[in-house]
């Protein structure tokens, strides 16, 4: 399979999830421009209605148990109805279909839904191969807060935005290839600075309010410890 083909391919995954993130847009507060603010100043009555029945309907819907000491429960509320019921995270940050759900819990199956809480936003899911290369797999990442608290194994707020603002992929797995970038690289037209397979192209115009209502919420998630160090997906949970 060549390079456009791979992009063809990864472009009816990231068309898939820009229609489940298009209710994100719908359904979310007002977006002002420029809103790098923490703040609800401006937003009316309704707005404020319609984030207090998400955020009960988040709470309602977490698969998994929420620490909220310390944290603000809106904010974590509203961030397990995006996470869970928008956009919805744990289809790629879990190890695949084969474990994303508990056993007699497959809806695909006819059962109900009950997720994996094992695998739950611990990353792990492979989508194979990139082409021209037959060795590099883009693998998604570990969500899941480490010892510090804080999410995607220790990211701060400002390194949340960033990601999902600019793509960057800060942790520079896989380089462009080139005469002296052989492995675990991506061919050109792709950058290697950037993470592939990731919609961030449509979360980057997500409102500053629900990119910290997201962060919020992965902090109250439980840590998943991944498979051992080196490994990118490990987290140190203690």
């Amino acid at each position: 399979m060549k390079s456009k083909q791979f992009a063809k391919t990864w472009g009816v995954l990231a068309a898939m999830i820009l229609i489940a993130f298009a209710g994100v847009m719908i359904s979310s507060p007002r977006v002002r421009a420029n809103d790098d603010r923490d703040t609800d100043r401006g937003r009316d009555a309704r707005d404020r209605d319609q984030d207090d029945s998400r955020i009960e309907r988040g709470f309602a819907i977490a698969p998994v148990p929420l620490n909220l000491e310390g944290k603000d429960r809106k904010l974590v509320g509203l961030g397990s109805y995006i996470v869970n019921a928008v956009m919805p995270c744990d289809e790629c940050h879990s190890a695949g279909t084969a474990t994303q759900y508990a056993p007699g819990g497959n809806p695909y199956f006819g059962q109900p839904k009950m997720i994996n809480p094992a695998t739950y936003l611990g990353g792990g899911r492979d989508f194979g191969a990139v082409p021209a290369t037959g060795t590099t797999h883009i693998i998604s990442r570990n969500l899941t807060p480490d010892k510090t608290g804080l999410p995607i194994g220790g990211r701060t707020f400002a390194e949340f935005v960033q990601i999902i603002r600019t793509g960057v992929d800060l942790d520079h797995l896989h380089p462009t290839c080139s005469a002296t970038v052989t492995t675990d690289c991506l061919p050109p037209p792709f950058d290697g600075d950037l993470l592939q397979v990731m919609p961030w192209p449509a979360y980057k115009d997500m409102t500053h309010h629900d990119l910290r209502a997201i962060y919020e919420y992965l902090k109250a998630v439980p840590c998943i410890a991944g498979p051992p160090a080196p490994s990118v997906l490990h987290n140190d949970c203690e």
